[in-house]
């Protein structure tokens, strides 16, 4: 049956791109091999690979699913099942203390496919649980994260994955600085393609060179041999080549707010609730109210009486440097918007540590032009920063086609505004949209008010009512 002609078992009809990579890398694992599909961000790879694992379901090959992403990621496997797969499925999301994880692990059985879903530093800690469970298939989520071959994540997963049956790899690219970094990806994926012996394969591939003979180099003599076994197990997408893909793609990452974030949000919410129950309620009190919410979810609170800002919380901060992590994996810039200052001064912090190149714009700066510049043409500028109420109008940023709403404001103009920065004349590639959303607060409000175009401050005032 060729890729165009079989049917896959999710609610929507795939694109052409994504009915190849799933029958490609069915093929692979039906013949007994490992399977990378190198999709870059916005290509859909996590809808074909619902496509793929629920073909196996339903061909019998597979009852246990354990999907291992980075933390920021899990939601989106969660969303993505209920939103595609049109077959039986029990998922869970590991959460919690150690002992509720492993309760989670003992109980996940059933005639459904059953999915667990893992970030790496819980894959690895509760590595004897998982591998109990004996999970038929195993997909690496963002698979870089294990490009480091002896880091207890990568070791957990390479002996995981010996024991699945099947195992796929997910990520916009293998390689993100180094060649070498293609080895413990691939050794999950399929041993039998670079072996199991890190060094055996850093022998026969790379010359190690520099002050103490510690710095891997590609043996031009093998990089044909390097790359034709890179490719034997993948199949490539990138947007540029992906010409099925439609204009604009929204994607919201749900973000859990820590605990301690947790309380204190409730808290304020609690104390907003009973301070409206005695006063009017009108739409600027609500908003005004809503934005101390606004600036919790994003990490930060002021203190009214010693006008200082206090960190409250990094689930956001976590969530982008994933984020980062694979925009660099790709080669491919970011613009990243946000509300508040002290969320843009962590965010330019955060890239200062990574060692990235950034532009930045917030109603302080004066060299906007400038600024402007160096991230549309110098290729080491990889994020550009701008506040969403200064950086909106004005200027054109298609050096990207991803942009990241680290927070969002209540204005519709605003918001729309600043989506048309990377999706203009100019842009030759699809955009992508990432929000990044904290579970059960504000945020969700605001974004499904942006979205429908509604109202937001008479939503708020008709909800409270």
């Amino acid at each position: 049956m060729s890729e165009t002609s079989r049917e896959f078992p999710i609610r929507a009809a795939p694109y052409q791109h994504q009915r190849k990579a799933a029958a490609f890398a069915l093929e692979r694992l039906e013949s007994g091999g490992g399977a990378a599909l190198l999709m870059e961000m916005g290509t859909g790879k996590t809808l074909t690979s619902i496509a793929i694992v629920g073909t196996l379901w339903q061909e019998a090959r597979i009852q246990r699913l354990l999907v291992v992403a980075p933390l920021s990621i899990l939601g989106v496997w969660e969303d993505e099942f209920e939103r595609f797969a049109a077959f039986d499925y029990n998922l869970a999301v590991l959460s919690g203390t150690g002992a509720r994880k492993a309760d989670t692990i003992r109980h996940m059985n059933g005639a459904a496919l059953q999915v667990l879903v893992v970030n790496y530093e819980s894959a690895w800690r509760l590595e004897k649980e998982l591998s109990a469970w004996r999970p038929d298939c195993i997909a690496c989520d963002e698979g870089h994260k294990i490009k480091t071959h002896n880091i207890a994540a990568s070791r957990a997963l390479h002996r995981l994955g010996a024991r699945a049956q099947y195992r796929l790899l997910l990520t916009g690219t293998v390689i993100t600085n180094k060649p070498i970094d293609v080895f413990s990806q691939y050794k999950f994926a399929d041993p039998s393609v670079y072996g199991n012996s890190f060094y055996l394969f850093r022998n026969h591939y790379f010359d190690m060179v520099g002050y103490g003979n510690h710095t891997p180099v590609l043996k031009k003599s093998m990089e044909g041999e390097l790359t034709e076994k890179l490719h034997s197990i993948s199949y490539r997408a990138t947007k540029a080549e992906c010409l099925d893909l439609p204009e604009t793609t929204d994607m919201i990452r749900q973000i859990e707010l820590e605990p301690a974030a947790l309380r204190i949000y409730r808290g304020l919410v609690k104390e907003s609730y009973a301070e409206l129950a005695g006063g009017e309620v009108t739409a600027t009190n609500i908003l005004t109210r809503l934005l101390r919410l606004s600036q919790l979810t994003g990490g930060f609170l002021g203190n009214d009486k010693t006008a200082a800002v206090e960190q409250v919380s990094a689930a956001k901060l976590s969530a982008l440097e994933d984020i980062l992590d694979g925009a660099v994996a790709e080669g491919k810039k970011l613009v990243i918007i946000a509300r508040f200052i002290p969320e843009i001064k962590a965010i330019c912090k955060l890239l200062e540590k990574r060692g990235l190149g950034y532009s930045c714009i917030t109603g302080e700066v004066k060299n906007r032009d400038e600024q402007v510049a160096r991230f549309q043409n110098e290729p080491e500028v990889m994020a550009f920063v701008g506040q969403i109420a200064t950086a909106g109008l004005g200027i054109t940023l298609t050096a990207a086609s991803t942009m990241v709403f680290y927070s969002l404001d209540y204005s519709m103009s605003n918001f729309e505004q600043t989506k048309a920065r990377i999706h203009r004349v100019g842009q030759r590639m699809p955009c992508t949209y990432l929000y990044l959303v904290a579970r059960g607060t504000v945020d969700e409000k605001v974004l499904a008010a942006l979205e429908s175009k509604a109202d937001l401050a008479r939503t708020l005032v008709d909800d409270y009512r």
